[in-house]
């Protein structure tokens, strides 16, 4: 996974996080609504219960996007902040300016995103709803000094917004440290986890070539199966960071021949009923080798691993039909088949693209997915692409 897409997964991630936020923050509004229209305050209680209700409803409305509409977009992050921002300048304006407290809870969610320019951004704009929040109440709600708490406008920006603007830039002082060491842990976690992921697919791609070099088969072979895989998942929309991991699973499709003697392996002739039957074992080898292995990317491998020549007619090894096989593996039906066909073996010369192509779109519908067999049709320059510029080492 690149160090942008672990970034986007975390926005989407706290997106979420901060839906759940937005649920206690209305039931403190309600709680705040409830403690502020008492007689003893002496608010307007039809005024008040309107600005309060403004208030609740800007913070469900985000929340009814993340939770009930389960969208996960980037821009929610800065229609959240708006949101409570707008919250804050109400609360501050309507009811009392002491909720001007409330604009350092912009700031906490815009730390969660590790965005130092949306914290900048944030604190600005803090600053700015203070300053037009004590506007408001001094000239047009209070009427001025002798209606107001303070007994001029100087004295507003002094006691007034100055310390709350203050604390506003001494709690974006600490959130740009939060910040810096949020983004280092980040840093480290996307450095670890991108060795880790290069030593898996270094192993698993050892561990397949020993497999296929057992048949006589080049590497090659592996690496253009795992291409050949990326594109079809590309095709099929599927997000990158799956799509990578398919690629890299789909080097493990034979596995289960590291369970298969070399005599039935390379057999010049036509194999008997029983050793064919022996051969077809590959597949539920290949499963049981990859059952425990922990990890997405072994859990798609034993999948392909044991579907991989399973047919749409239901033909296949295994017997499985139609959508019953996973559509991963029917991905990797046409994968394998275009490669065995394409490339020479030490008992058979490879067929050509045009034969190739002529015999894959032949068997739509009986051998393979109709729908994958599109696919390939609509990126087979794409397949071209790769045979040649993998071609397989003479090893025979």
């Amino acid at each position: 996974m690149d160090r942008e897409l672990l970034i986007l997964k975390n926005n989407l991630e706290i997106n979420k996080l901060t839906a759940n936020c937005l649920m206690v923050a209305n039931l403190f509004l309600i709680s705040l609504w409830l403690f502020t229209i008492t007689d003893y305050y002496g608010y307007d209680m039809y005024n008040t219960s309107v600005v309060f209700f403004c208030c609740l409803l800007l913070l469900m409305i985000p929340m009814i996007l993340v939770n009930v509409f389960k969208l996960e977009k980037q821009w929610i992050k800065y229609y959240v902040i708006m949101c409570v921002m707008a919250v804050v300048f109400l609360l501050g304006t309507f009811i009392s300016y002491d909720y001007a407290v409330l604009a350092i809870f912009p700031l906490l969610i815009a730390t969660m995103y590790c965005d130092r320019r949306l914290i900048t951004a944030t604190t600005l704009i803090d600053c700015i709803v203070v300053f037009l929040s004590m506007c408001m109440r001094y000239f047009i709600l209070s009427g001025g000094a002798s209606g107001n708490e303070y007994s001029s406008f100087a004295e507003a920006l002094i006691y007034g917004v100055s310390l709350r603007i203050v604390l506003i830039l001494v709690t974006t002082l600490v959130t740009y440290y939060i910040v810096d060491r949020n983004m280092y842990m980040l840093n480290q976690t996307f450095s670890a986890n991108s060795d880790l992921v290069h030593s898996q697919e270094e192993l698993i791609y050892a561990f397949a070539e020993i497999s296929e070099s057992k048949s006589k088969v080049t590497g090659e072979h592996i690496r253009r199966v795992s291409e050949y895989m990326r594109i079809l998942g590309n095709a099929s929309g599927f997000e990158k960071e799956y799509v990578d991991k398919l690629s890299v699973a789909a080097m493990m499709h034979d596995i289960g021949k590291l369970m298969i003697s070399e005599e039935i392996l390379d057999k010049p002739d036509k194999l008997t009923d029983k050793e064919y039957a022996i051969m077809k074992n590959h597949v539920l080898y290949g499963e049981a080798l990859l059952a425990k292995c922990p990890g997405d990317i072994m859990q798609i491998a034993k999948t392909i691993a044991l579907e991989h020549h399973e047919r749409w007619d239901g033909s296949g090894y295994l017997g499985m039909k139609g959508e019953n096989i996973s559509y991963i593996s029917r991905l990797m039906a046409v994968c394998d088949v275009f490669d065995a066909l394409t490339s020479q073996r030490y008992y058979k010369e490879g067929w050509s693209l045009e034969d190739t192509y002529n015999e894959i779109v032949r068997l739509k519908g009986t051998h393979f997915d109709p729908d994958v067999v599109d696919l390939f049709v609509e990126h087979f320059d794409e397949f071209e692409e790769v045979l040649r510029s993998m071609p397989d080492h003479e090893i025979y």
